[in-house]
């Protein structure tokens, strides 16, 4: 059993095999264990975590109104797409189809530990997106310091 209060933190690369295979790096293993949620992710990747993260974040979309559009929306898009995955001994899965495609992954990836939960991208979206995030950095820090001023 993975301890909850474990931080998962780094930057670790990894390949997609031409049979969708693919292995979490041992780090991420020993902090999410061996039975993993993944769904679609925001900015084009996708999310790996715990099944004790995982749902409360389902208690949470559950909670909200099916009245509202944006419950309904956000509930299609994270549960909707999500995979219950277990890993192998070598940390290895199926990466199913559906989200491959959406986070274009056909090779080379990146797993991004993110305190809670891991990202997961195709390597040349990762390059990408990390040079957006280092010409705009300053911006996003303002833009985020200005929210929580407001909150």
């Amino acid at each position: 059993m993975v301890k909850s209060g474990s931080m998962i933190l780094g930057q670790y690369q990894g390949t997609l095999t031409s049979k969708g295979r693919l292995a979490f790096p041992k780090k991420l293993r020993s902090k999410l264990g061996d039975r993993v949620i993944i769904t679609r992710g925001y900015d084009g990747c996708l999310l790996a975590m715990q099944l004790n993260r995982w749902r409360p974040l389902v208690k949470q979309l559950g909670g909200n109104s099916l009245i509202l559009e944006a419950s309904r929306e956000t509930s299609r898009f994270l549960l909707g797409n999500a995979a219950e995955i277990e890993l192998d001994q070598q940390g290895r899965f199926i990466l199913p189809q559906h989200l491959r495609q959406y986070a274009g992954i056909s090779g080379k990836v990146v797993f991004l530990g993110l305190y809670h939960y891991v990202e997961i991208w195709d390597l040349a979206n990762w390059r990408k997106y990390q040079r957006y995030l280092s010409q705009n950095i300053k911006q996003i820090s303002e833009r985020l310091t200005h929210g929580a001023k407001s909150a």
